[in-house]
């Protein structure tokens, strides 16, 4: 799986490597936000609102990926090639199926200790509503960043962060359906943020 994934996102993907917080500017007439909790916090303090966290990734997943396998990718990071994670030792333990099919490493800096290796890990499973909370909530928490769910013709992008979720669809239209079936969600700024 890792190299036919690697391969199809390079051409499905050919303006970036597959790191979620740069898609809504690699794909800015596709892309739309969807905050997690009312009046854009981003952190929920009670179950109650880790259930409507829940409850709007999952909403949105499942108009997304309902009835159809999705690839779960996470990630962690480290100063040396094949060194422990330096992000989130929970990682492995909230993703314990992810296998390594991505390294994007930037050694720009002249100093060794400036390099970053950032490893992706991706399953395969069929997407069921809260086949994911796990991670999902993991995410609401920042424990885990960098987090995506995408069809396994890497066509739709679902990233949850610590406050939403970066949607990228197919088209046009089809960000403008899932916007509209959610505007009380929806960033209040006009950038969209």
């Amino acid at each position: 799986m890792p190299d036919r994934l690697a391969t199809l996102w390079r051409e499905r993907h050919p303006s970036g490597p597959p790191v979620a917080h740069t898609f809504r500017t690699m794909y800015p007439d596709r892309w739309v936000r969807f905050h997690s909790l009312p009046g854009s916090r981003r952190h929920p303090r009670s179950e109650d609102e880790y259930a409507i966290v829940l409850d709007r990734y999952n909403t949105v997943l499942d108009e997304l990926f309902a009835g159809t396998d999705v690839f779960v990718v996470t990630m962690d990071w480290s100063t040396t090639p094949t060194g422990p994670a330096g992000h989130s030792a929970s990682r492995p333990a909230l993703h314990p199926e992810g296998v390594t099919w991505w390294t994007e490493s930037d050694e720009d800096d002249p100093d060794p200790e400036f390099h970053t290796h950032t490893r992706l890990y991706a399953d395969r499973r069929p997407w069921r509503r809260g086949c994911a909370d796990a991670l999902l909530r993991a995410v609401a928490d920042e424990t885990l960043v960098e987090v995506f769910f995408t069809d396994t013709e890497l066509r739709r992008i679902h990233a949850p962060y610590d406050g939403g979720a970066d949607v990228i669809a197919t088209s046009p239209e089809e960000r403008s359906r899932l916007r509209a079936g959610h505007t009380d969600w929806l960033p209040r700024n006009a950038a969209g943020l």
